[in-house]
This record gives C-alpha cells, structure tokens and sequence, in this order.
C-alpha cells in the first residue's frame, strides 16, 4: 500500500526514491537563504512583515515558547504561548499567556495570563472554536512544578501529567477556571501526556478533534492520538492512537472528509521527513504512519492547516510550517494544493535558528505564522509573520 506521498506504508520508506528530495531540501542553508529555486524555496517576499509578540525577559517572563495562535469567524486573533518564569525548562512554574488583536494581528492588547498553578506547569495550549455554539475551547496539560518529563516517564514524579480545558464565551476576552477532564482521555497506564501543541480544528460534521501525544508505563516510544467531543465539549473521549515513535502532532479535514495527521518523530530522526497517517472514520483509527521526505525536521513540532475555501469548508490547500533543515533553524512555510500529497510551493521566514511555530489565516488571503525565533538561539521572541498567501 502507498502513501499519500507514494512511499510503502510503515518505516521502511527510507527506500523510497522520493527522499531523494529530503537530501536536496537539506541543502546549505545559505541556499535556503538565498531562496535557490531548485529547492523549491523563495526569497523572503517584499510584503513579508514580521511583529514580535512575546519578548523572552518582558513582562515578568524568562521566556516565551510554545506559540497558538486562532482567527475566530469575527476575526478576533488570538495568539497564546507559555509563559516562564523562571528560566527555559519545560518544567517550573509555567502559565499560559495571551494577547489579542481585533485587527487583523497589526495591533494587540497587553499581555494576560489566562491559566496560572501556581508553581506549577500548565502549558502545550491547543484551541478550537466551536461555528455551532460561538464557544472557543482551549486543552492544556498540567503536571507539578518539581516534575520533570523524565521522572514523569519513569513514574517517579510527585503527580501525574493531567488533561484540563477552559471556555471562553466572548471572543477570548474572558475565560472559565481550568477544569480536568483527565479521567476522559488519558488511560491508566498512560505516562507522559500533551495537547497539541499549536491548534485543533472542528470536522463538518461538528466533532471537535484535539490532537495529543502520550507515552505508555513502561515504553521509550511516545505515540500520537487524538480526543474528541462529540457534544460540544460537554464530554470527551479517547480516539485513535497514530502508530509508534510519533509525538507531537496536528490534524486537518480534507475535502473528503478523511483526516489527516502530521507528526513529529520521537526519537528524533534529524532530516528525516515528517511521520503522517491518515483516518477515514473521523479519527477513531489510523493508518500506519509513513515519511513524508519532503518534510524535513530536526525533532520538532510543526503546524500544519487546511485553508478554508469560500463556504468556510476544508479545502484541498493545506499550509505546513516547521524548521526545514536537520537542526532548528530555517523556518519555511509549505504550501500544498492536493491535500498534503505534494508540496511543491515554500517561502522562507527565517534563515536562523527557529523552533515551534502555529498557523492560522488571518483574514481572506493573509496567513499568519506565530514561530519562535532568535540570532542565537530559536528561544529569543515568538513572532507573527504575515503575509498574502499569494507569496507562496
């Protein structure tokens, strides 16, 4: 059986001669740089604008990571991200932050802390806005602030990693305490657990799907998944795990209705393609993963979209953001017209060190790319990027 990029199905598709392509898109980053087209790359485009919104040391935080960022129907830009305050780790006390713009991301309100535990960790933001009952849910992980990943795998940490979600009725301008609904959606012998990071989306047909990653008691490979509501987040479920050795991941609807999920290999294979799977029952089951090698990664997160056509309905475009080198750097924004089989458009946002990044159309023909960045290190500021989609 092929793949949707026309490898064998499974982890053998080192093989196929597609990833001819990975070892040309792993060309010098001074190439990349210099938009050489014979890796499909562009120069940074003239009407390319680039605003940073979460400065690492302002606003009472050490630094900012872990970008989200959501146009709701009205327009209303959300851009969140974890706040810490202590230093880099991904552990110690951790909030989630926010800013908005009501115009189209040129402008934002002062920055908010929107989830705080105290000392603790609560981050990984992953929000979907409700077109049935106007209603933006916003899935976070929680876990104690002394904890790290490594003890939480172990199971020698002071609490488990936990599911929580918020709501907010106008717009993001308020939101509900945080609620756990870990008994919901992680499993008993579940460990390590995360939402997102970067968005979720809402199929057709109503279902909320929220792309998460766990690892289970006992096992050195994390596995993708996903949780869904069916009733517009009264309730949440568990839905199909995507294969082994994924991680981090995001979810698009595709104008057939089938799903399909990108994900962050773990361990990290450097400049290696993506890992995808594809899910024909809205998210209950998956086919086994395979390597996309036009999508070169480092290990890292990466955000991938579908921009909606003229009803507000999936499309066949999808739009894919990630470091595309085999280190965290180059950030580049992919363009795909057929569903995420090919991805023959890219535009270069950043030559220098970048990491996570989320994508989001902010109004009709202008995309926004909300990515951490730096000149040393990718951790330095998270900036939105904005440009018209006629760039790509």
């Amino acid at each position: 059986m092929l793949s949707p990029s026309g490898c064998r199905v499974g982890w053998t598709a080192r093989a196929c001669p597609f990833l001819l392509l990975a070892v040309v898109a792993i060309a010098p980053l001074q190439a990349f740089a210099q938009g050489d087209q014979s890796v499909g790359l562009k120069k940074k485009a003239p009407s390319l604008s680039q605003q940073d919104i979460f400065i690492s040391g302002q606003g009472g935080y050490h630094t900012y990571r872990i970008p989200s960022i959501l146009t709701t129907p009205k327009g209303t830009v959300l851009a969140l991200c974890e706040g810490r305050r202590g230093s880099t780790s991904d552990s110690g006390d951790i909030d989630v932050v926010m800013r908005r713009s009501l115009d189209g991301g040129a402008s934002w309100s002062p920055l908010q802390t929107i989830a705080d535990a105290g000392p603790h960790t609560m981050g990984n933001p992953s929000p979907v806005f409700d077109r049935e009952t106007g209603i933006l849910w916003l899935l976070l992980t929680r876990n104690h602030g002394d904890d790290k990943e490594a003890q939480i795998l172990a199971q020698k940490s002071k609490e488990s990693r936990t599911v929580w979600v918020m709501q907010s009725r106008d717009e993001g301008e308020t939101w509900t305490k945080p609620e756990e609904i870990t008994s919901q959606v992680k499993l008993p012998n579940w460990t390590w657990y995360a939402t997102g990071p970067g968005v979720s989306i809402q199929l057709k047909g109503g279902r909320l799907v929220i792309p998460c990653d766990h690892y289970l008691a006992g096992s050195k490979s994390s596995r993708s998944h996903v949780i869904y509501s069916d009733d517009h987040g009264k309730s949440w479920r568990i839905g199909g795990v995507a294969g082994e050795r994924v991680n981090e991941c995001q979810v698009v609807e595709r104008p057939d209705e089938s799903l399909l999920i990108n994900m962050r290999n773990q361990p990290p294979r450097r400049g290696d393609g993506r890992a995808i799977a594809i899910s024909t029952d809205q998210g209950m089951s998956w086919t086994p993963p395979t390597i996309d090698p036009t999508l070169i990664e480092p290990g890292c997160q990466a955000s991938l979209i579908s921009i909606p056509d003229t009803k507000g309905l999936p499309s066949a475009k999808l739009l894919f953001s990630n470091p595309a080198s085999a280190k965290r750097e180059a950030m580049t924004v992919r363009l795909s017209l057929d569903g995420g089989r090919t991805w023959p458009h890219a535009l270069a946002l950043h030559a220098g060190p970048s990491a996570y990044s989320c994508l989001t159309v902010l109004k009709r023909g202008v995309v926004g790319c909300l990515y951490e960045r730096g000149s040393k290190t990718p951790y330095e500021r998270i900036t939105l990027a904005r440009f018209p989609l006629d760039d790509l």
